[in-house]
This record gives C-alpha cells, structure tokens and sequence, in this order.
C-alpha cells in the first residue's frame, strides 16, 4: 500500500477537525444561546469558526468549550488569606478546605465592583466564594433543559460523569465528539500576579507582543469543586496567531507533530498527550530558540521539537508556559506517559517519514 505524503495527510486532518469543529460550534452556540435566554449569568458563545477562542481542540474527538459567565466585572485580586470550613453541600467542617495549587485559586464575589444579585444568591455562593462546583450542578441543569427546549435530544446527550464537570457528546457529520462545556469568568482587564511571565528579557516573544497579551488578561474557569483554573487561551491564540511572521516552519512543525501524535505516538478519544501539550512543548522550544534560522530547515526544526516531547513525556514533567511552577502532566497515567515516551525513542532512532 502507497502511503500518502506527510503533507496530504496533515491538510487533510486540518479540514475535518475545521469541519467538526464548525459543526460543534453551530450546535454549541445554539445550546448556549438557549441557556443565555433562560439564565441572565450565561452568556452565549460565540460564533467565530476555527479560531474561536472559546474552543480548544484537544484531540479531533475530544473539544474543550468555555461558555461566558455575565455580571461579574471589575475585578481585582484578593490580598487577605483566610480559611474555608465547608463542605460543596455547605455543611461545616472541622478542618480547613485544602489551599489551591498555583494553576487554581479562589475566588469571592467581593473581589468584582460590580456583580449581579444572582451571584450573591445560595446556589452559586458559600459563604461569599463563588463555588465552582455549584456554577456547575446549575449550568448542568440548564443544559439538560435547553437540549430538549432546542430539540437537539438527537445530537446532544449529557453523559455520566464522576466529577461536577458537564461533558456532552455531540454528533457531527463525521463522527461523535466529547466535549467539555466550562463555565468562564472572563477577566479582560489584569494579569494575575502569580503568572510571572516573562520570567525575563527574552528574544521570543517580542516585548511589544509581550505587552499585548498581558493586557487581554485571563479566564478562571470553573472545572473543580472549590478552585477556579487560571486560563490563558487568548495569550495562547496570539502567540499562536504570529508565530511565523519571520518566514518560519514553526506551525508546520506543530501540525505535523500533532499528526504524528494523534496517528502513531498517542492515538485515542482520550490521549494522555492532547494538542495542548504540544502546543505548550512548541512555545517552550520557540523561547529556547528564538531566531529566525533556527526554524529555516524542517528536519532541524521538527526533531527539536519531538526531543523536547520526548524528554518532557519520559520526565512525567511539562512546565506550563505561563505559571513555572505546574507541571501539566502532574496527575497523568504514568504507564500510559511510559508508552508514548517508548513510540518516541523508537522514532527519534530512526527519524524517517515522507514530507513530499
């Protein structure tokens, strides 16, 4: 059998994730509008195509969607530390809830000037924290209802899960995509102080560049119990945006590699390595090696990259770009990270592949 060219293929896997990826946001956004019309503190996605910041494609069956949380403007970070006795329920506890991790933090209403009444309210709010497992017992709910309102019982079905997060699959052309759906408490206005990015003068990125993704700021998103996550999805699209203004294969590097991953090193619905990851890898390699020569020849540039996977995947260890102190692949299979990292060794042994 005649295999196709590297570049076929990748092109290929580029337009049916852009299909399903439209086709998702079609049925997402009409979702969301629903769920905006019934509760005034959800906003509606938006409707953007591929470049859709409220879309992160993880693998090409497994999407992560933030949907926009309203009323909550003016925020500021908080600068007392104080303890929480209480349980999701709002039960009381005699020992403390655990400190959030650097990527996760708390968040009180009171940390907004302006917030709507319905934030203040007993089913979001304990004891004045927004509870992120709260948003999410009523945006599930919402959800439920508006699939049936929509009448999209036939392309979206709620599935189980263990955690508070709300998972749908959605039916596409194609095939079945799981998606996350997280509600976001968009904060446009601040970068967190615990993002000491960039950690110093560096060639890549510019600092005009750096300056403009520090003023989009940042997302918390709600995907545990107490914590809020720190997201930087439109630092991560503008670094993304530019990245071969100079002539470069950086993208083509990235796309190849995550068709390499998804075909041959971490196949799967539910990859233990997701596009993120590589992304992350790709800015990591971008900072190390910031000059325009470095990313002229493909071959160079594109072991480069699976290197630093390979050493990332065999150490259990991938810094987030932005907050030094996560590692990404902290709670990840380790046999499964095992594995990968063995399907690297053996290609970085013998790094043959048809480009052409």
């Amino acid at each position: 059998m005649k295999c196709l060219p590297w570049n076929w293929q990748v092109e290929r896997r580029h337009y049916l994730v852009s299909k399903a990826v439209e086709e998702v946001q079609k049925i997402i956004q009409q979702l969301t509008a629903e769920i905006s019309y019934k509760a005034v503190r959800f906003q509606a996605i938006s409707n953007s195509g591929i470049h859709n910041e409220n879309i992160k494609v993880l693998a090409p069956s497994q999407f992560l969607i933030t949907v926009p949380l309203r009323g909550l403007t003016g925020y500021r970070e908080c600068q007392v530390r104080h303890w929480r006795y209480y349980t999701v329920n709002g039960t009381k506890l005699l020992s403390s809830v655990r400190d959030p991790e650097e990527l996760h933090q708390w968040l009180e209403v009171e940390q907004f000037s302006k917030s709507l009444q319905q934030w203040h309210e007993k089913d979001v709010n304990i004891e004045g924290d927004l509870v992120p497992a709260k948003v999410l017992i009523v945006f599930r709910e919402l959800v439920e209802k508006s699939i049936v309102s929509c009448n999209l019982s036939s392309k979206v079905t709620v599935l189980e899960s263990f955690s508070s997060v709300v998972r749908v699959a959605v039916e596409t052309s194609e095939s079945q995509v799981e998606v996350e759906l997280v509600p976001a408490v968009e904060i446009p206005t601040c970068w967190p102080e615990k993002a000491r990015w960039p950690r110093c003068l560096k060639r890549w990125p510019s600092q005009e560049k750096v300056q403009c993704i520090k003023s989009l700021g940042f997302d918390l998103l709600a995907r545990s119990n107490y914590h809020w996550q720190l997201c930087f999805s439109r630092a991560e699209h503008i670094l993304m945006e530019g990245l071969d203004e100079d002539g470069g294969c950086r993208m083509k590097c990235f796309r190849v590699m995550r068709q390499m991953k998804e075909d041959v090193w971490c196949a799967g619905n539910k990859p233990v390595i997701t596009a993120y990851h590589l992304q992350t890898v790709l800015f990591w390699t971008c900072e190390k090696y910031p000059r325009t020569k470095d990313w002229r020849c493909f071959p160079e540039a594109f072991l480069r990259l699976v290197q630093k996977l390979h050493k990332c995947v065999s150490q259990h260890f991938l810094k987030h770009y932005f907050l030094k102190n996560t590692n990404l692949l902290k709670y990840a299979n380790t046999s499964d990270l095992d594995l990968v990292a063995s399907k690297l060794a053996v290609f970085l042994e013998n790094p043959v592949f048809c480009l052409d």
